[in-house]
């Protein structure tokens, strides 16, 4: 999906260095997974173990 933005020249730049990310794109997208998944757990904080009738999950065994 093509979209156009106004972004901050020195937020592209300061992110680009930090991350060695250089196509703009590739940028914006992992800026909007990390976005996505602290949302999430946020979320899932805010549940904070409420449901007294949940079990523990079972743990996956390493090989």
């Amino acid at each position: 999906m093509r979209t156009t933005l106004i972004l901050k020249e020195e937020l592209i730049k300061k992110a680009q260095e930090i991350t060695g990310i250089k196509q703009k794109t590739a940028l914006i997208h992992k800026g909007l997974e990390l976005l996505i998944q602290r949302e999430a757990s946020k979320q899932l904080i805010k549940l904070g173990g409420s449901d007294r009738s949940a079990k523990c999950a079972k743990r996956r065994k390493v090989k």
